[in-house]
C-alpha cells in the first residue's frame, strides 16, 4: 500500500507543522512461531508521532492535531498498545524514558509548535506531565527537535541535551535537587535547524562530547542546503568545533557508536543526496552516502562507507543483530527498503550492504535495534508509516524474518518520528488517556 497523497504535501506539513489521525489501531498478530517472540518481556517501545486527519474516502490530509505518543508492550502472548495526546503541541518528536536523580523515572517528551519538554508520570487517571522546559525561540517555528541523556558535565547529573528549530539553539537541561530544571544555553544561530543530538568519546579521554547537526533551514525545492557536523564538550569548555564540513550538502542524522569494537566511539553521518528538479520530477544527481569520521579525520574527508540510492536518509541504527559479538548498522532511507551494513576487515574500504526489506519506506522511516527480549540478540523495528506498519525483524539462519506488530487503519495517517525502548513498568494499555497539563514555573535560559 503506498502513502494517499502527495510527498509535496507531506513535506509542506512536514516543515511546518503536523495533523490528525484515527485514534485507535490494531496490533499485529499475537504470536509468530518464526520469530519465537516470547509472551511478554520486560521493555516496551515508545512511539513518538504526529498525526494526520483523514477525510473523506480515506483521504489523508495535511491539517495538523494533537501531539501523539503511542506504546507497545508484550503481555501474555499478545502486542498491546496504549496512547496519550498533547493539544499544546503537534509533533512529539521524541519520547524517551529519563529518571533525574532521587525522583521517579517518567517519559520524557520533545514537542514542537509549541515547543516543550515534559516529563510524564502515573497519575490519578493517567499519565501527567511535569513542564520541563517550553520556549518560544523568536524564528518561525518552535520545536524540541531531538534529545540525548549523559552525564555531560562530569558532575553525576543526567543532563538533557536538547536540539531545537529554528534559531539553532542547542541547550542543557540540568535537573537540580529540587525537581526543577537549570535550562543552560549552549548555542544559538539565527535561521538554523538543528536535526539530531548524539553523545559519545571519540578521542578516548574519558570526557562525553555532544555532537549535532545545524544546517540551513529546510528547503523543498532542489536547491542545495549546507550543513555541519559540530562538537561541543561542556566539561572542558571552548566553543564548538567542525567535526565534519558537508560543503554543500548537509546531514540530518548522525550516529555515534563504537561500532568495529575497538573501545571508541566513530561518527557516523548520513549525507542527503543532491538532486534536481522539483516534485514530482526530483532526480538525483549523486545519493545518500554514509560516511565514518574518527577523532582526528579532516572534517572534509570522512570516510564513504556505503552508499544508497535514495533522496535522503533519516535512521541510523547499530547493534548485534546475529549474537556474534560484532556490531551492524541499519540504515533505513526514504523510500529504497531497509539495508543492513557489515564492516569488513579493512574498515576504509565500503561495507557489506544487505537489503533487509524492500517493502517498507516512510518519511522519516524510524528504525530501532535493540534486545526487549534479553536473548543476546538486537531485534530490529521499523515504523513503514507508508505501508501503516511497524515490524519487528530478528536474524534466524543468517537472514532477517519480520513480523507486524501494528497495523494503521489508514496508511500514512501518522509520521512516526523515534522509537525508544521504555520499561514496561512506566506504561500500561489503558488505551487513550487524556492529555495533562502542570502550573509548576518553567525556567528561562540561562543568560
Amino acid at each position: 500500500m503506498k502513502r494517499t497523497y502527495a510527498v509535496a504535501a507531506l513535506l509542506a506539513v512536514a516543515l511546518g507543522g503536523c495533523s490528525s489521525g484515527e485514534k485507535a489501531d490494531a496490533p499485529g498478530p499475537g504470536v509468530n512461531a518464526a520469530t519465537a517472540t516470547p509472551p511478554s518481556l520486560p521493555q516496551g517501545l515508545l512511539l513518538a508521532l504526529s498525526q494526520f486527519e483523514v477525510g473523506q474516502e480515506g483521504k489523508v490530509l495535511p491539517k495538523p492535531g494533537p501531539a501523539r505518543l503511542e506504546w507497545l508492550i508484550r503481555k501474555d502472548g499478545k502486542w498491546e498498545t496504549g496512547a496519550l495526546e498533547d493539544p499544546e503541541s503537534n509533533v512529539f518528536h521524541k519520547a524517551l524514558a529519563y529518571t533525574p536523580p532521587g525522583a521517579a523515572p517518567g517519559i520524557l517528551t520533545l514537542g514542537g509548535n509549541a515547543a516543550a519538554v515534559k516529563l510524564w508520570r502515573e497519575g490519578e487517571g493517567g499519565l501527567k506531565a511535569q513542564p520541563v522546559w517550553r520556549a518560544e525561540f523568536g524564528g518561525k517555528q518552535n520545536r524540541m527537535r531531538d534529545a540525548e541523556v549523559g552525564d555531560v558535565l562530569g558532575d553525576g547529573r543526567p543532563a538533557i541535551v536538547v536540539a531545537t528549530h529554528d534559531q539553532g539553539v542547542v541547550a542543557l537541561l540540568l535537573p537540580n535537587a529540587d525537581g526543577s530544571f537549570e535550562v543552560r544555553e549552549l548555542d544559538r544561530k539565527p535561521d538554523t535547524f538543528v536535526h539530531e543530538i548524539e553523545l559519545g568519546d571519540l578521542d578516548g579521554d574519558g570526557v562525553l562530547e555532544i555532537y549535532a547537526t545545524p544546517s540551513e533551514p529546510n528547503r523543498v525545492d532542489g536547491t542545495p542546503q549546507s550543513g555541519k557536523v559540530v562538537r561541543y564538550v561542556p566539561k572542558k569548555g571552548g566553543p564548538r568545533t567542525v567535526v565534519a564540513d558537508l560543503g554543500q550538502r548537509h546531514a540530518k542524522e548522525i550516529l555515534v557508536r563504537d561500532v568495529d569494537g575497538d573501545g571508541r566511539d566513530e561518527l557516523y553521518v548520513c549525507v542527503e543526496a543532491q538532486t534536481e528538479g522539483k516534485e514530482p520530477d526530483v532526480r538525483i544527481q549523486a545519493p545518500v552516502e554514509v560516511r565514518r569520521y574518527d577523532a582526528g579525520t579532516d572534517p572534509t574527508k570522512g570516510q564513504t562507507i556505503a552508499t544508497l540510492e535514495d533522496r535522503f536518509c533519516r535512521f541510523l541504527t547499530a547493534g548485534d543483530v546475529d549474537g556474534d559479538g560484532k556490531k551492524e548498522i541499519v540504515a533505513a532511507p526514504f523510500k529504497s527498503g531497509v539495508w543492513l551494513l557489515r564492516p569488513g576487515a579493512d574498515l576504509k574500504q565500503p561495507w557489506k550492504k544487505e537489503l533487509i526489506d524492500a517493502d517498507s519506506s516512510g518519511f522519516e522511516h524510524a528504525a530501532l535495534l535493540t534486545d526487549l527480549d534479553g536473548d543476546g540478540k538486537d531485534e530490529l523495528y521499523v515504523a513503514g508509516d507508508d505501508q501503516g506498519e511497524l515490524k519487528r525483524y530478528v536474524w534466524k539462519d543468517g537472514r532477517p524474518v519480520a513480523e507486524v506488530l501494528l497495523r494503521r487503519k489508514v496508511p500514512g495517517s501518522v509520521m512516526t518520528w523515534n522509537l525508544m525502548p521504555v520499561p514496561t513498568r512506566l506504561i500500561e494499555p489503558k488505551g487513550t488517556r487524556p492529555a495533562a497539563s502542570a502550573a509548576a514555573s518553567i525556567p528561562e535560559p540561562a543568560k
